[in-house]
């Protein structure tokens, strides 16, 4: 649908960067440009919630942007951090954490990054949770982003994904209908050919050690607003994967 930031991730293409800079003061006005993922956010956040424990979990939401997901955590009793490449989408988010009265770790910090202060700190693998919506459509290397992702999660973490798929079906709805005909998003938004299949998001993740537990479509409906999960997934779909191990205890 959209992305709640340029990627924050290994190699990032400056060019989405400062495309979603130049709108993060717009990213909490639900009838703006980011209206789709106000809609989206709930379902998203009980997509998680319903599949591992958030009360106490050491979560990471990757490519935050303004922050609606990594609230959404917090709110859910998470030690949330979030990362994003955009200083302006990260500034954004701090302010309005701080407005909810939200203990949030924000930083400008690609993933890479991120894996590597962990490990410096003796904390490597120490996150329950990995989230990351609607980014790795805009990342150049989407298999070495999952790599980070697996180097974060303890064993037995949940890494929760959503994407586009690349499909004719996606691109007439994520790109013609939603940037030039309904105008929901900006165009230029996306580019088709960086959409992912799902068989090679699950050949990416098994590839570094994640096993896939589940996946379900997202249908958005841009007339009435509402957002329910599908069995089709031949646009918008959510992964849930699992690193391998010890489950936290409940």
């Amino acid at each position: 649908m959209t992305t709640e930031s340029a990627a924050a991730g290994v190699a990032a293409d400056p060019s989405e960067v400062a495309k979603f800079d130049a709108i993060a003061h717009r990213f909490w006005d639900p009838d703006g440009e980011f209206k789709p993922l106000h809609a989206l956010n709930p379902l998203r956040a009980a997509f998680v919630a319903e599949r591992c424990r958030l009360a106490g979990a050491r979560a990471v939401d990757v490519g935050c942007g303004g922050g609606l997901l990594a609230e959404a955590l917090a709110r859910a009793g998470a030690q949330v951090t979030g990362i994003d490449l955009s200083p302006a989408m990260i500034d954004v988010a701090r302010l309005h954490a701080a407005g909810e009265s939200l203990a949030i770790d924000y930083r400008v910090l690609p993933v890479a990054d991120l894996a590597a202060a962990e490990t410096a700190a003796g904390r490597s693998g120490g996150f329950d949770v990995v989230t990351c919506m609607e980014m790795l459509e805009h990342v150049p290397d989407p298999a070495l982003i999952l790599q980070s992702f697996a180097a974060l999660l303890r064993p037995g973490g949940d890494l929760f994904v959503s994407t586009l798929n690349r499909t004719p079906k996606a691109f007439a709805l994520a790109i013609v209908g939603a940037e030039y005909i309904a105008r929901l998003l900006p165009r230029g938004t996306h580019e088709y050919e960086r959409f992912i299949r799902p068989s090679e998001l699950a050949g990416w993740a098994r590839a570094c050690g994640l096993e896939p537990v589940e996946m379900a479509g997202l249908r958005y409906d841009p007339i009435t607003g509402q957002v329910t999960l599908t069995r089709d997934i031949e646009v918008n779909y959510l992964v849930h994967l699992r690193k391998p191990g010890a489950v936290r205890a409940g």
